[in-house]
């Protein structure tokens, strides 16, 4: 009997210890801010890094790792944002566009993290339209939310979308203190999962109070291509003789005839041309980066919190944008476009236990890419209904194996909200390949029953041309000559058209659903 005790009691000590002794899982905080532009982040050296505006964001880029080639596949919030819970590209995870709603089933990101042991959160904006049901907890901003005094809809107060709860102040500290608030009543047996999601610096660039004399004297650096490129673009952005230019692409300066910042911000009605653009610009970037100055505290406070109770080094942190934003590069003021400005993202990764101190990659990488990465980083594998690939081997110094040379965009909205053409395209870290294909996907029958039609009706009924655009990336950065008619890259164009043909077939991309479309491209194909 003795030895029987004693047996037992053996046997639980080692399993105590193998308890003890296994790894382990780690934390992990995926936070989002809404169009932070990489070019508008310190560590990415910039346009404005000289305006030191994220002195915490560039901390964590200093301890871990900075990605330089990362794109989503949709520069809008709501595709972008299920390309990254889904691991899949538009098509296959049903939002190509604003309108749409990601399927319920398909929030297969916290899906597959409970499935590890973890607790899944989100706090913030989710812009999916239907209820994020699979995560454990939810505080989510309805829409797009409020910048001052947001509602939420929580988890926990009654049936959705009714669950609502109130909050006082700026979003960018509410959502921060709720996040916080959150962790301190967490299940500290188990790893988390949060997502935790700033509405900031999404227009109209509403900033706390308290930042309104940040960089109010000083002249923020405006971009070489605001005011002169004769050779950017195409007849499907420009039209022949330049007679689209007060149609496409809302400005800074008075150039489009129904959306610029001239009209918004300057009200020295003196002031013309350049001089008119330039106050604009100014005023533009400072209620922007004012925006983003306050995620950057705020996140210095979330940081410190997390030292404080001991979860900094147990926590991956990941620092992105659903995508980025044009800054008046080419005299644009939004996203939407194929453009490194609207189509880069950044992405930030944080982990001492694995990866080395001011890493940098070059890896092209996507935005379906980031929930398989999580997946393996907390233990799981990719799930084979997920199209991205994971980038874990080069968050551990090792070489990713047969990797995508090329990623793969389009832009589905035709001329809606702020003037952009449908588009579609190709990049490879040399090369941009862009087809202005210029035609909405739906019928024209059906674009009554969206809440845009009365704006920009009669913009979508209207024969757009189009035109294909083509960058040397190496030559050519800020993308301002569009060589696609000359000769010395015909084989490149080529190669790349081809590999555009690939991917849309391998990516279920496309337009087998509308046959306009597709006349449309096999028409142009070769033009």
């Amino acid at each position: 009997m003795i030895k029987y005790i004693s047996f037992i009691f053996i046997s639980l000590s080692l399993l105590g210890c193998s308890a003890k002794s296994r790894p382990k899982q780690p934390n992990i905080l995926f936070i989002m801010s809404d169009d932070h532009a990489a070019h508008a982040i310190g560590a990415y050296q910039g346009l404005y890094s000289s305006l030191n505006p994220t002195p915490n964001i560039d901390q964590l880029a200093s301890d871990g790792m900075r990605f330089e080639n990362v794109f989503c596949n949709n520069s809008i919030c709501t595709p972008s944002r299920a390309s990254i819970i889904t691991g899949q590209y538009p098509q296959t995870n049903g939002v190509l566009d604003l309108d749409a709603a990601l399927d319920t089933a398909k929030q297969f990101l916290p899906k597959e993290l409970k499935k590890q042991g973890y607790s899944t959160a989100i706090i913030g904006k989710w812009h999916l339209k239907n209820e994020p049901a699979n995560f454990d907890y939810y505080k989510v901003l309805p829409g797009q939310g409020k910048y001052f005094d947001p509602v939420f809809k929580e988890k926990g107060r009654g049936e959705w979308p009714n669950n609502l709860s109130n909050s006082r102040g700026h979003s960018t500290d509410v959502i921060t203190n709720s996040t916080i608030d959150y962790l301190k009543g967490l299940d500290k047996s188990k790893p988390f999962f949060l997502m935790h999601h700033y509405k900031a610096p999404h227009g109209k660039f509403e900033f706390a109070t308290r930042y309104a004399d940040y960089l109010e004297n000083i002249k923020i650096p405006e971009p070489s291509n605001l005011y002169n490129q004769p050779y950017f673009g195409s007849e499907a952005i420009k039209g022949s003789n330049n007679n689209l230019t007060n149609i496409i692409g809302s400005s800074v300066s008075s150039r489009h005839s129904r959306a610029n910042y001239v009209n918004t911000y300057v009200k020295d009605s003196t002031l013309r041309g350049k001089d008119a653009t330039s106050a604009a610009y100014q005023t533009y970037l400072k209620h922007y980066l004012r925006c983003v100055k306050g995620i950057d505290d705020n996140l210095g406070r979330l940081f410190d919190y997390l030292k404080a109770e001991g979860l900094w080094n147990n926590t991956i942190i990941v620092y992105t944008a659903d995508q980025g934003f044009m800054l008046g590069a080419h005299d644009f003021i939004d996203k939407r476009w194929m453009y490194d400005e609207s189509m880069r993202m950044p992405l930030i990764v944080r982990y001492p236990k694995m990866m080395d101190e001011e890493a940098v990659s070059d890896l092209l990488v996507n935005n379906t890419d980031f929930a398989p990465t999580l997946i393996e980083l907390a233990g799981g594998q990719t799930p084979d209904y997920m199209q991205g690939k994971s980038f874990v081997n080069t968050l551990q110094g090792r070489k990713e194996h047969d990797w995508r040379q090329a990623t793969y965009y389009r832009y589905w909205m035709h001329m809606i909200h702020h003037y952009v053409p449908a588009h579609l395209g190709i990049r490879t870290k040399e090369y941009k390949l862009i087809f202005y294909y210029s035609h909405h996907y739906l019928p024209k029958e059906e674009f009554g029953k969206f809440y845009w039609n009365k704006s920009y009706g009669d913009l979508l009924e209207k024969e757009w041309p189009v035109a294909w655009e083509f960058y040397d990336l190496k030559k050519d950065p800020r993308e301002m000559y569009n060589k696609y008619n000359d000769s010395a890259y015909a084989d490149v164009i080529t190669s790349l058209k081809e590999e555009l043909k690939k991917q849309r077939i391998v990516l279920n991309e496309t337009d087998h659903g509308f046959p306009l479309l597709e006349k449309i491209l096999e028409t142009n194909w070769d033009r």
